[in-house]
């Protein structure tokens, strides 16, 4: 981060002297002493019931009652931690209705509701759950480092956080789904979930629109954010200045403050503007209720998102694409039940198949043609092949793009509300809902979308784009066998790509933005530990923007080929990691390893007790042989950090044959979810077969079904006869 930051200096001048709001001011310090003394009624009553020892916390995360630790750096781990903490804030409370004041009460409330809703958990069981789908409440790390990736590369733009109660349920529906058209994060809290829900508008984890709930649990987008700042940012808990900065300059977020007022709910905001987040309120104010760019009223729904992008400055780029649905990014995780599809395609259910090729100047561009029956007239849950053939022609366009732009079809088709598209190649399943049928959804709709998309992300390569959509079962069957000789050559083609086979690896600073220090460096055999990032894609969006995050560093004079160290390497990554990482070797984990960000599928750590390592997913929440969970594994090591024995990597890099070979390779692998386990289970076994580690070595692999700790899994891989208690030892 930046050293000196006067953070304050982005308040100077919004209010002229002698026009306070203090109106404004008076309903914020009523809700900031509200909101504590709630606090306190309910910690005291807790610690009556339970004793002030009685542990509190929210599930899946590293970072204890998150708004506390980021701001003040305190671990809040008992009951008896609140009462210190809640007394200092009470202290702290000044009467005098300046915006300095004012801006300290929003902070004091956020205290008080982490406290509020961090008590409230000590009732949520599985027996008793305090959220019922869709209200999601507390939003665990896993999901929060989920959505990493598509942060940092802009595509979520910024973050809307809307509390209180639209004029009605048609108001509510059309602000959340314009915001969600435009791809922005949503947080949800009070009476306009209900309205949404009455309009039955889409929300949930799978939407990026989080119900968080009632009151004060709109706590939740805040700590949310803060947590962004230290998982990705590398700020140090309780670095305040620095947080708050980050806040401002990276998580463009704004709140929405919706209805009639009422006092908590103004303290909530001032708490927003305190880190940087304006706040827009349909309600009309007089002037003693607002303070111009930061708490600024604008009644008229029209233009009240559009007024809130201004005003954080949000710039939105995404472009409008004529079809009957939503299209964006919002609806990537939509999943579609077979009791809400119209018509399904492939999946093995019928013929189908994705194809994107090159493709001679002779194409005309903007061409979407339809071979067969569209699916007017069909009855719902109909079945029907499909072919999806992209022909491409740019000047820049090289055939190893090929693969690249064809997973695209993948993304690309999931952003349409209503569409589901899973898996790749001959094995794509595609469903479309009876809503989008409803709302007059087509065929050729689905062209519409993949020419909009390809020319507005791959413009740099892409000149001429001509569509085919196949739904003729004898022509999807001839031009499969087209498309399958195609898949062929490619994976001759990837099986040469190797890391002594090629002279360049790629950098990727896409996480800078929120991990200043951090560097990753995409080679053939390596995925980027997003597991987003392959070489041949580090390579297209070079071609695509010379000068963006991906990089070309040519290899040149190799210091340790057995661990994996080039010079150049070590000169890129010492340049561009704020010169904080000097060394980084590729093929170890053990000594100087790559450092990580925070957007890691999984991390890879080592389990002394076994001579071997671990590997878990984010999507694991248990406890693992390491003694930590993932997310305290995550926060431990995130932000940008290079800590021996420990790493972020991609999943599909276990599959490699550059799996830290220094090491020992696949053989050191103790221990994985039984789930992570399963999804590998065929590369795993073919690497495993590859190195002369049997077909039966993913068996001797422990999980949680046999233990969490070096202990437990030690019988198991003695009984096993696994191979790392055999090796080496890894120190």
């Amino acid at each position: 981060m930046s050293e000196a930051i006067n953070f304050d200096q982005i308040f100077e001048g919004a209010i002229e002297p002698g026009k306070e709001p203090k109106k404004l001011f008076k309903e914020a310090y009523e809700g900031t002493i509200t909101a504590l003394s709630y606090a306190e009624i309910l910690l005291n009553q807790a610690i009556r019931t339970y004793g002030k020892d009685k542990q509190i916390g929210y599930p899946d995360t590293a970072y204890y009652l998150p708004v506390i630790r980021c701001l003040s750096g305190e671990e809040i781990k008992t009951l008896g931690d609140c009462v210190p903490v809640l007394n200092r804030m009470r202290a702290r409370v000044k009467e005098a209705k300046t915006f300095e004041n004012a801006r300290f009460w929003g902070e004091a409330t956020w205290y008080a509701a982490d406290i509020i809703e961090a008590v409230r958990y000590i009732q949520n069981t599985p027996e008793n759950p305090l959220h019922v789908k869709p209200w999601t409440g507390f939003v665990g790390d896993p999901v929060v480092r989920s959505y990493g990736t598509k942060m940092v590369d802009w595509t979520i733009p910024g973050e809307a956080v809307i509390l209180g109660r639209a004029k009605d349920s048609a108001s509510a529906k059309k602000i959340v789904t314009s915001l969600m058209a435009k791809g922005l994060m949503l947080f949800l809290s009070d009476e306009i979930i209900e309205q949404c829900l009455e309009e039955n508008v889409k929300l949930g984890i799978d939407y990026i629109a989080y119900p968080l709930g009632n009151f004060t649990q709109i706590v939740h987008a805040a700590n949310y954010a803060l947590r962004a700042g230290m998982m990705f940012g590398g700020i140090k808990p309780g670095d305040y200045e620095a947080q708050k900065d980050y806040q401002r300059r990276r998580v463009l977020a704004f709140a929405l403050y919706l209805g009639e007022h009422d006092m908590v709910k103004t303290a909530a905001a001032m708490g927003c503007i305190n880190v940087g987040f304006p706040v827009i309120t349909d309600q009309v104010l007089p002037e003693d209720k607002q303070i111009p760019e930061w708490f600024i009223s604008e009644p008229d729904y029209d233009k009240i998102v559009q007024v809130a992008l201004e005003v954080r400055g949000v710039k939105i780029t995404a472009i409008d694409i004529d079809v009957p649905i939503m299209v964006g990014p919002a609806f990537e995780g939509e999943s579609l039940r077979k009791k809400d599809m119209f018509v399904e395609f492939g999946g093995q259910r019928t013929p189908g198949f994705e194809l994107v090729r090159m493709a001679g100047d002779d194409i005309e561009d903007g061409t979407i043609e339809l071979v067969g029956p569209d699916i007017d007239g069909l009855e719902p849950g109909s079945q029907l092949p499909i072919g999806i053939v992209v022909d491409v022609y740019g000047r820049k366009m090289q055939e190893d793009f090929e693969p690249v732009l064809e997973r695209r079809v993948h993304y690309f088709t999931n952003y349409g509300e209503g569409l589901w598209h899973v898996a790749q190649r001959d094995l794509m399943w595609v469903r479309i809902s009876k809503d989008a049928y409803a709302k007059g959804f087509r065929m050729r709709h689905i062209g519409d979308i993949l020419y909009a998309k390809f020319k507005s992300e791959f413009s740099a390569i892409v000149d001429r784009i001509k569509i085919t959509l196949i739904t003729d079962e004898a022509k999807v069957l001839e031009m499969r066998e087209v498309a399958r000789s195609y898949y062929t050559k490619r994976d001759a083609r990837l099986k040469e790509l190797t890391d002594e086979g090629v002279d360049t690896f790629y950098s990727c600073l896409l996480c800078q933005t929120f991990a200043p220090t951090h560097v990753c460096v995409v080679a053939p055999e390596r995925v980027g530990l997003c597991g987003a990032v392959s070489w041949l894609d580090a390579k297209a969006a070079f071609e695509i923007n010379p000068h963006g995050a991906n990089q070309p560093i040519p290899k040149g004079e190799v210091i340790d080929d057995v661990k994996g160290q080039w010079e150049s390497f070590n000169e890129y990554t010492f340049s561009n990691s704020q010169r904080t990482v000097e060394k980084v070797n590729f093929y170890t984990i053990m000594e100087y390893p790559m450092t990580s960000c925070g957007c890691f599928e999984a991390i890879m750590a080592m389990v002394p007790e076994c001579n071997g390592f671990m590997v878990v997913s984010r999507e694991h929440s248990g406890m693992t042989p390491t003694g930590m969970t993932f997310s305290t594994l995550a926060g431990m090591m995130g932000g940008g950090a290079q800590m021996p024995g420990f790493m972020g990597i991609g999943k599909s890099y276990l599959l490699s044959k550059k799996f830290v070979p220094a090491d020992g390779g696949l053989a050191r692998l103790v221990w994985m979810p039984k789930a992570l386990k399963d999804l590998l289970r065929e590369g795993l076994t073919e690497r495993a077969i590859d190195e002369g580690l049997g077909e039966d070595f993913v068996d001797k692999i422990a999980d949680e079904t046999i233990g969490a700790s070096g202990e437990e899994i030690l019988p198991f891989l003695e009984e096993k006869g696994h191979p790392a208690l055999t090796m080496d030892s890894m120190f």
